[in-house]
């Protein structure tokens, strides 16, 4: 599971925020969301278990229903896939 890895495609300005100032990028490097460029996020399974700690109250937050696994910034989700 270690080696597991999701990318999400958010747009640039989302990917910009959520590595940088989102409250997970201010994590040791492993548990930060990695902006790839191009609008695109990858979590590994740590930087992911850390954003699952996030209240929904926060943008960055995850949802994993029937939906998907699915980041929350505002009123926007965007899906996660296994790389």
């Amino acid at each position: 599971m270690r080696d597991e890895a999701w990318v999400v495609e958010v747009g640039e300005t989302n990917a910009a925020w959520l590595a940088t100032e989102s409250r997970t990028a201010r994590l040791a490097r492993e548990y930060r969301p990695v902006d790839l460029g191009d609008g695109r996020v990858r979590y590994s399974a740590r930087a992911l278990g850390a954003a699952r700690e996030l209240g929904e109250e926060e943008d960055g937050f995850l949802t994993d229903d029937a939906d998907g696994l699915r980041v929350w910034i505002g009123d926007d989700a965007f899906e996660l896939e296994r790389e």
